[in-house]
């Protein structure tokens, strides 16, 4: 079959008929996201002008910063033309940005990994490996591989750590027949609908439940209700759409003749090889592992605070050791590494303006207007719309703060109060703010999971945004009327 040879363009992997690239960031996607992501910074930059600057004072708790209600007041804020350009880089500098950078160099070493892997022809190899043990039986394994990522995210509260399997699941998707937003969306969209659901998610449902006085992971059984409706969704909507893939490929809006015509020709050409097959054995064995440490994650704390350099690591050491037992050579795994890495810098670059546009809304100290103003809003609103507009809070603050924690500190010592005087309970305000932090998190162009995962596989936003409209407003019908549901029924 031969090596796998990538020359990326802009930081990832694709597969072209002259090439045995498995997968590559197009530079298109790239610039689209690039646009994007500059128009909200420069937008979020206009309502410096336009809002007035405020500020709410705050308490340290458990080493966590939370806000004191009643307290917001008028303070003198805007930013500096300079400061606003330089804001990418700056909001590294800033306060949580411990989490962007270790993203960054989690990103880095696995870009280096992945690339490794896919010149010494393992990747190709495990996907021909798995199609066969599934070739008829493809549909059953697309409904394993969603569940076994919402779980991830439902159980375990995983979402940045996924993103290395994320390759793999569009790969694994290409293999059977469909394509790159099938893998997407039984990897990518499952784990951010599971870790929506947020049945045992420690960064939002555990973390929400103990700032608002709640037992940690109490009403359980409503989320888990939404987890299994979420599901029968995503199921309802990657089906139909994989069946008509594999039977039109042409229909296909990322349709890529080459793309098609490579698999097909990897699948023919396939001959065993015994290095292949224990790489594969040792990389299953390291990932496999990987895998443990997340689900022990959720009840070891020690985990939770190393679990994103350790989840580097260790796919830092299954694609060295199963590079290396494939029979590439040392110097050239090294060589191939250090193109991975350089060939993901673009992605980083999209990382850092997304990051930016929270650290322009916080220094210029309009977010606690925003907040304040919305905590207005609700006055005197019947109980479902307050219900509704916590829901929306949450939905536009995920524009602009990603981190599910951090936002939880920020908005839940707004919304126990507003819930009380509102006579809705607090499970349903907990349950409607990890609603709204969630689901958008696969939707947003300032997500910098989204941009990665859709930077890897060479997809620009403009057609995600199209392919996954329809689920989102699916989903956003669905949770809207649950919580409906929930404050009916006193839950």
């Amino acid at each position: 079959m031969g090596s796998l040879r990538s020359k990326t363009i802009s930081g990832g992997w694709h597969i072209e008929k002259q090439s045995k690239r498995v997968f590559n960031v197009g530079t298109r996607s790239f610039i689209a996201a690039l646009i994007i992501l500059f128009l909200l910074m420069v937008l979020t930059y206009a309502l410096t002008f336009l809002l007035p600057a405020g500020e709410y004072q705050r308490v340290m708790t458990d080493g966590k910063e939370s806000i004191v209600p009643g307290t917001y007041q008028s303070v003198t804020g805007g930013l500096p033309f300079w400061e606003w350009l330089l804001s990418p880089f700056l909001a590294l500098g800033s306060s949580g940005s411990g989490t962007v950078i270790a993203i960054i160099a989690f990103l880095l070493v696995i870009g280096g990994a992945f690339n490794a892997m896919d010149e010494c022809g393992v990747l190709s190899y495990m996907f021909n490996r798995v199609y066969r043990m599934f070739e008829t039986r493809k549909y059953r394994l697309l409904l394993l591989v969603s569940l076994f990522f919402m779980s991830l995210g439902a159980f375990v509260g995983s979402f940045e750590e996924c993103v290395p399997l994320v390759p793999i699941a569009v790969a694994l998707a290409y293999s059977l027949g469909w394509d790159a937003l099938v893998g997407l969306g039984m990897s990518l969209l499952a784990v951010g609908f599971g870790f929506s659901t947020g049945v045992v998610n420690p960064f939002t449902v555990g973390v929400a439940q103990q700032l608002v006085g709640l037992p940690m992971f109490s009403g359980i059984w409503m989320r888990l209700v939404t987890f299994v409706l979420i599901y029968g969704l995503l199921i309802a909507f990657l089906i139909p759409y994989a069946k008509k893939i594999e039977k039109t490929p042409s229909k296909s809006m990322i349709y890529d003749p080459s793309m098609t015509q490579r698999w097909a020709s990897l699948r023919t050409d396939y001959v065993e090889d015994k290095k292949k097959d224990r790489a594969l054995i040792w990389f299953a064995a390291v990932l496999g592992t990987g895998i443990l440490l997340i689900l022990c994650s959720s009840f070891v704390p020690f985990l939770q605070e190393i679990i994103m350099p350790l989840i580097a690591v260790i796919f830092l050491v299954a694609g060295t050791v199963s590079s290396l037992v494939s029979g590439m050579g040392l110097r050239a795994y090294m060589k191939s590494f250090g193109k991975g890495m350089v060939n993901i810098l673009p992605a980083v670059l999209l990382i850092l303006m997304a990051n930016s546009i929270r650290y322009t809304m916080t220094e210029s100290k309009i977010l606690d207007t925003i907040l304040f103003k919305t905590v207005q809003l609700t006055q005197n609103a019947s109980s479902g719309v307050v219900v509704l507009m916590i829901y929306a809070l949450a939905l536009v603050l995920e524009l602009f703060i990603s981190s599910g924690s951090a936002k939880a500190f920020l908005l839940m010592p707004l919304i126990a109060p507003i819930a009380d005087l509102s006579g809705i309970s607090r499970q349903i305000a907990v349950l409607a703010y990890a609603f709204g932090d969630g689901f958008s998190n696969v939707f947003y162009p300032t997500n910098p999971v989204l941009l990665i995962s859709l930077g890897i596989v060479g997809i620009g936003y403009g057609k995600w945004f199209k392919w996954s409209a329809k689920i989102q407003l699916a989903v956003l019908a669905l949770t809207s009327a649950l919580l409906l549901f929930a404050n009916a029924i006193g839950y």
